[in-house]
C-alpha cells in the first residue's frame, strides 16, 4: 500500500519534532494530528450536500440535500456559544453542545436573511436565537436574530444566519464545511472561518512590543511566569485557566519561521493535552485576543506576556 501525502507529512512531522526534545531533557513529545472531517466538501447542484459528494457522509439515495433520510429534529437551543480550535479551519464558532454552526453563502447578511427553508433547513436546521450568549473569545455585539418565513427566530452572527449540519453528530465535527460550495463553518466573528496563510508560527513586529511570535492565524503567543521549562516543560495553567488561555498545538520545526529553533518541541500535559513551546516554554494563546495583531493578553495578573522570537517573555519585569 503507498504511503498517502498526509501520513508521509506526519511522519516527517514527527521526526523533527522528536529530534529537538533532547534540548529540554524530556521524551514526552506528541506528533500533530488532524481533527478535521471532510474539509473542503463539494456537492452537486443544489448547494444543499448531495450525496456521494463528500468524504465521510454516507451515501446512498438523493435528496440533494447531505442528509439522506434524516427527519426534522427539534430545534435544539443554542446555549453559551463556543470557540473551539480546528487544526485546519482555525478558530470555529460551536454551540454549548460543541456542534460546529455553519453559514450559507446563498443568505444575506445586509439585512440578514436566510434562504434556507423546507428540505434544507431539515439538513441544516436552523439555530434558534431565543437563548443564544457569548462565551469566552466571542463579541457578543455580533449576536442577532433574523425573523424566518415560518416566523420563528434564527441567530445571526455577524449578521448572518446561523445553521447546524445534520451530519455532525460529535462535537467538533465539520462534516458541512464546503458542502455544495455554499455552506462554511462560522468564525467567530461571523466570517468563513479558515486559517490565514501563515506558518504554524512566525514572528510579527508589535508596533508597542516589537518581534513578537503569533501562530498560524496571526494570533498573538503568550508566555505564562509561573511555568517551567527545565529540566522539562511543566504548564500550570490547566482547567478554568486553560480555557482563557489555549495551549497552542504542536508545530512541525519546519513549519516556522524566524523562531528559534533550539528548544523548540512538544510535550503533553497531565491534563492530555498536547502543546507546543518556544526555547522549552510552553506557549499559548488568549481568548480575549479576538482578530489577529490584537495583545489583549499582555501583561494579564503580571504574569502573561507576549513571547520573543528567542522564547522569552517581552516586557516581563526583570527576575
Amino acid at each position: 500500500m503507498k504511503t498517502s501525502w498526509r501520513s508521509a507529512s506526519l511522519a516527517a512531522t514527527a521526526v523533527s519534532v522528536m529530534a529537538l526534545t533532547a534540548a529540554c531533557g524530556s521524551g514526552n513529545v506528541a506528533t500533530p494530528s488532524s481533527a478535521a472531517q471532510n474539509v473542503g466538501a463539494t456537492a452537486a447542484a443544489g448547494g444543499y450536500g448531495s450525496v456521494g459528494a463528500t468524504a465521510t457522509a454516507s451515501s446512498g439515495s438523493a435528496n440533494g440535500y447531505g442528509a439522506d433520510g434524516q427527519q426534522a429534529a427539534a430545534a435544539e437551543p443554542a446555549g453559551q456559544l463556543t470557540v473551539a480550535s480546528n487544526p485546519d479551519l482555525g478558530k470555529v464558532l460551536s454551540d454549548g453542545a460543541g456542534l460546529t454552526l455553519y453559514r450559507f453563502d446563498a443568505d444575506t447578511a445586509n439585512p440578514p436573511k436566510s434562504n434556507c427553508d423546507g428540505a434544507c433547513a431539515t439538513t441544516w436546521p436552523p439555530v434558534p436565537a431565543n437563548d443564544a450568549t457569548a462565551g469566552a473569545g466571542i463579541d457578543k455585539s455580533l449576536l442577532g436574530e433574523v425573523t424566518r418565513s415560518d416566523g420563528t427566530k434564527q441567530l445571526t452572527v455577524g449578521g448572518w444566519p446561523a445553521y447546524r449540519y445534520a451530519k455532525d453528530v460529535n462535537a467538533g465535527d465539520v462534516n458541512g464545511q464546503g458542502v455544495g460550495g455554499k455552506w462554511y463553518a462560522l468564525a467567530p466573528d461571523g466570517k468563513k472561518a479558515t486559517l490565514a496563510s501563515l506558518p504554524g508560527l512566525s514572528v510579527r513586529k508589535d508596533a508597542k512590543l516589537g518581534d513578537i511570535v503569533v501562530d498560524k492565524n496571526g494570533h498573538t503567543v503568550y508566555r505564562f511566569l509561573k511555568d517551567k521549562a527545565w529540566p522539562e516543560p511543566v504548564s500550570n495553567c490547566l482547567g478554568a485557566c486553560a480555557e482563557k488561555w489555549p495551549a497552542v498545538g504542536i508545530v512541525s520545526a519546519s513549519d516556522t519561521k524566524g523562531v528559534k529553533k533550539k528548544g523548540l518541541m512538544g510535550f503533553t500535559r497531565p491534563d492530555g493535552v498536547k502543546q507546543m513551546t518556544v526555547n522549552c516554554w510552553p506557549i499559548y494563546t488568549f481568548s480575549g485576543d479576538t482578530a489577529a495583531g490584537q495583545t489583549n493578553g499582555q501583561g494579564v495578573g503580571g504574569t502573561w506576556y507576549a513571547v520573543s522570537p528567542e522564547g522569552k517573555p517581552v516586557g516581563a519585569p526583570a527576575a
